[in-house]
């Protein structure tokens, strides 16, 4: 089992309309872990008493780490199977964007458009990883964090904590175009999506594995990861290529792809919705 430390990079340079000169308060020495073992990639959200809230610096860190298991595998003239699984520790898998850090941020609705890009291109890094993926939500994901969760091939999630919740209903904000594409690409049901959109309920792990939201439940936040771990492996012994395996991702998610590089709006009457083009 190899066991790296990955510390957060550097904040990643902003569009050329604006300077991230704002430093996180609350930056955590380090985001994330990624662990190999045996075939599998396993990433974690580090920080028990974290609500892994995305900001520029834990999506970099995150990034970073996808980077550099995408950079293992092209060293390889013939690289095996792999599976990559996602979890976090603590209560939250994660709380969606890090609001109240862009609105202490000199340019707060620039600072939501540049984490909204960032997120964009950190789940198109995960629609072309090389390689089935697997996200173990053993707390709450919400909003952003739904998305980011539901971004993976799989989702395993913890029967007796955490609820899956897409908050913008509840918080006033205009669900963006991208996030909608997303929900329909991963949840079958127009019943289960009205649920999550325009009802904004809080699935709990039963709710969600009902609707076809998630595709399994575990028990515990060991139990989840687990589970988690045993699907992947299942997977890997498919044999599948890789690359071939990203190829057809992309062609299956080519809606919300094309979703992600359009930029729609975040904010309206400078509150709720902005057009823009980053």
């Amino acid at each position: 089992v190899l066991l790296v430390r990955v510390p957060p990079p550097p904040t990643p340079a902003a569009p050329n309309f604006f300077l991230l000169s704002h430093t996180l308060s609350h930056s955590l020495s380090e985001m994330c872990t990624l662990e190999k073992r045996g075939n599998l990639y396993i990433l974690t959200l580090i920080g028990a008493g974290d609500e892994h809230r995305l900001n520029p610096t834990l999506i970099a860190a995150i990034r970073s780490s996808l980077s550099q298991i995408k950079s293992e595998i092209s060293r390889s003239k013939s690289p095996p199977p792999t599976a990559l699984i996602t979890t976090a520790e603590g209560k939250f898998f994660s709380n969606g964007y890090d609001v109240k850090f862009a609105d202490s941020s000199p340019s707060p609705l620039q600072t939501k458009i540049f984490m909204d890009a960032q997120l964009r291109a950190l789940v198109s890094d995960l629609l072309s990883l090389p390689m089935p993926t697997v996200s173990a939500v053993t707390g709450h994901a919400s909003a952003a964090g739904f998305i980011l969760a539901i971004a993976h091939d799989y989702v395993l999630m913890r029967r007796e904590r955490g609820f899956l919740y897409m908050s913008e209903l509840d918080i006033g904000f205009v669900i963006p175009e991208w996030f909608v594409k997303m929900v329909n690409a991963k949840i079958g049901s127009s019943t289960a999506k009205r649920a999550v959109v325009m009802r904004a309920e809080k699935l709990t792990a039963e709710m969600a594995k009902e609707m076809g939201v998630v595709d399994a439940v575990g028990e515990g936040e060991k139990g989840t990861v687990e589970a988690a771990v045993k699907m992947a492996e299942e997977l890997v012994k498919k044999g599948w290529n890789g690359e071939v395996y990203a190829e057809n991702r992309k062609v299956f998610s080519k809606e919300v792809l094309e979703a992600i590089g359009a930029v729609d709006g975040v904010e309206v009457d400078g509150r709720i919705r902005l057009k823009a083009h980053l």
